[in-house]
């Protein structure tokens, strides 16, 4: 790794996006979503009008994108090829065409270097599913953040309500469900928490609670002040 990493690991909606954000912004780091890389992926085949089990012609998407993440304000802010996607991939959709060119090795392969090279000085806040196992095993701090799976299913519900999308809590409780089982379940790199991961539970707390507590475990191992 070129730069100290923080990998920050968990299923969809423990919050590690925000968090990750958060923490990035705080210690002045930069920040790789590689969640938002797999939606990238599914968004450009759609784009490309690729065939949705194209696996060479994604794989080969993944290896050409062109992504920045922002990390000036408080708001998510991603970029493909020089165009403000943040809530194009943001969708149900996306989510689970992201979930599926998750599972398919060519993609994951044509992304892994790709993340590596996101860990630059000062360092990097890596934000996914397999940070701390696959991408960043050497990583000095890694958090496994997760929170229960109805807590989840609720956060997702109102950030939706928020943006003026319906939709259905108990659909929500369900889709989450699926994606917990298909990703822990997958072949190549499944969610699970890396051996020396510190967890966090996050059902019971505030998004500003967990940052610190990331703040102050990054300052245990000295990443920063």
């Amino acid at each position: 790794m070129g730069a100290p990493v923080v990998s920050i690991d968990g299923p969809s909606g423990s919050g590690k996006g925000t968090v990750s954000r958060a923490v990035a912004q705080r210690v002045g780091w930069h920040l790789l979503d590689s969640g938002a890389l797999y939606r990238l992926v599914a968004l450009s085949g759609i784009e490309h009008k690729l065939d949705p089990q194209d696996v060479e012609g994604h794989a080969r998407l993944a290896g050409s994108m062109q992504v920045r993440f922002g990390t000036e304000s408080e708001r998510e802010r991603v970029l493909l090829d020089g165009q403000d996607v943040t809530g194009a991939i943001r969708t149900e959709e996306l989510g689970q065409g992201a979930s599926r060119v998750a599972a398919w090795p060519a993609v994951r392969s044509a992304l892994l270097e790709r993340q590596r090279a996101f860990a630059e000085a000062p360092g990097l806040i890596a934000d996914g599913r397999d940070m701390g196992t696959v991408v960043f095993p050497g990583a000095p701090l890694k958090i496994f953040l997760t929170a229960s799976a109805e807590e989840r299913a609720r956060r997702r519900y109102n950030q939706l309500k928020e943006k003026g999308s319906g939709a259905s809590l108990s659909a929500l409780s369900r889709e989450i469900a699926e994606r917990d089982a298909r990703d822990s379940s997958r072949a190549v790199a499944p969610l699970v928490p890396a051996a020396d991961a510190a967890l966090i539970d996050s059902t019971d707390l505030t998004i500003d609670a967990v940052v610190e507590r990331v703040i102050e475990l990054g300052r245990r191992r000295s990443l920063w002040a």
